[in-house]
């Protein structure tokens, strides 16, 4: 089996690689009340994927899920598995890469090298897989697992991934015993399409989640508060990456809210986050932030307070407000920071997505940024 190089060359054709984020949860990623909020439901998933996927978006990216928030909305309490999520959408659409995020420690890795080549072969090569090596213990405890100290989890995660890349590319059958995993004439049959290894995505953010990251993803995401902090987080990251002789992408999180002028957009921000957020989840969720996430401890007291009213609209992620010439300018902005790609939500995907694609994606390709999708059918 060959690397994942000739799927990243196609994958990141263009500048700025964009796609959903968290389509697969009820809310989506706004942490809000408003009624219009997403529904999470596999109708409107499926309809989504299928006018992303003519619309030239290059991937979509779930949240796995167990439980919700709490709060009044019980915030991403209905969630679709994202295994089998990934399966249906890549069953009924034609080029977009569609990402499982799996939880390692709960899934062994034969089922699971299993699992995602036949996904893989449903797909022609379309899956990829975002791995999460360790979060929250209110969900660990529905499965009856302890979670490990914080950098053993990324021990674990480098033995189990080793154990499915070697499933996918040994042609015999072959014994481990890695101190985390014993067995015994392991073979499966077949490999990933065209010989291939499926895109690997992480964001592990702590130093052991880092160098996991740089040592075995194909792509890493970083949280963004500022331009500046962005750029220098890109930098360092693809040093790192480099010290393993590793070319990989940085990608990051954001929320848009586009409309036809700047007032109007900062006007449906605050009806959405300042005026109706969910504030008992968003506290709940940015509590197990505090205890798993490193770049939500370094956040200084202004960093923090803009990073919470970030979760009632958009998971923290970089805001994206404005007009039509506003948000790619924005985009334009972390393309220059460094970032390749871009996972984006919006409060009703959609609802708000056809004037996104009608007005800002254009606008991307004038930049530069984006190359005119082939074989584009029209956004309804």
């Amino acid at each position: 089996m060959t690397s994942a190089s000739a799927r990243i060359g196609a994958f990141s054709r263009h500048r700025l690689a964009l796609g959903f984020f968290g389509t697969n949860c009820s809310s989506g990623l706004a942490c809000t009340k408003v009624p219009e909020r997403w529904s999470g439901t596999w109708d409107d998933n499926l309809a989504l994927a299928q006018t992303a996927d003519g619309a030239g978006l290059d991937f979509l990216l779930p949240v796995a899920r167990w439980k919700g928030y709490g709060g009044e909305t019980n915030f991403e309490g209905a969630t679709l598995e994202t295994t089998a999520w990934t399966c249906g959408l890549l069953a009924q659409t034609q080029r977009i890469v569609v990402f499982a995020t799996v939880h390692v420690p709960l899934v062994h890795p034969v089922f699971a090298a299993k699992q995602f080549a036949t996904a893989d072969h449903l797909s022609r090569g379309r899956f990829a897989l975002n791995i999460v090596c360790g979060w929250n213990q209110g969900e660990f405890d529905m499965f009856g697992v302890a979670q490990r100290e914080h950098d053993e989890r990324y021990a674990y995660g480098s033995a189990w991934l080793d154990v499915v890349e070697r499933i996918w590319s040994e042609p015999d059958a072959f014994d481990v015993d890695n101190g985390y995993f014993r067995l015994i004439g392991v073979e499966a049959e077949p490999k990933p399409f065209g010989g291939t290894r499926p895109i690997v995505m992480n964001a592990g953010s702590s130093p052991a989640g880092r160098a996991f990251g740089a040592q075995h993803a194909d792509v890493l995401f970083r949280s963004c508060t500022t331009i500046e902090k962005g750029a220098l987080d890109v930098r360092g990251t693809l040093a790192e990456a480099r010290t393993h002789g590793r070319e990989i992408g940085v990608y990051t999180t954001g929320y848009v809210v586009c409309r036809r002028t700047v007032q109007e957009a900062q006007e449906y921000e605050r009806y959405v986050a300042d005026e109706n957020g969910d504030w008992a989840a968003i506290d709940d969720h940015i509590a197990i932030s505090r205890a798993n996430n490193h770049s939500v401890r370094g956040l200084s007291e202004e960093e923090f307070a803009a990073y919470r009213r970030r979760q009632a609209i958009g998971h923290g992620g970089y805001p994206l407000v404005g007009d039509p010439d506003a948000v790619a300018r924005e985009l334009g902005r972390l393309a220059e920071a460094g970032f390749g790609g871009v996972a984006f939500s919006f409060v009703n995907y959609r609802d708000e997505f056809p004037y996104f694609a009608a007005e800002v994606l254009p606008r991307l390709e004038r930049m530069g940024l984006r190359q005119t999708p082939v074989c584009s059918t029209a956004v309804a």
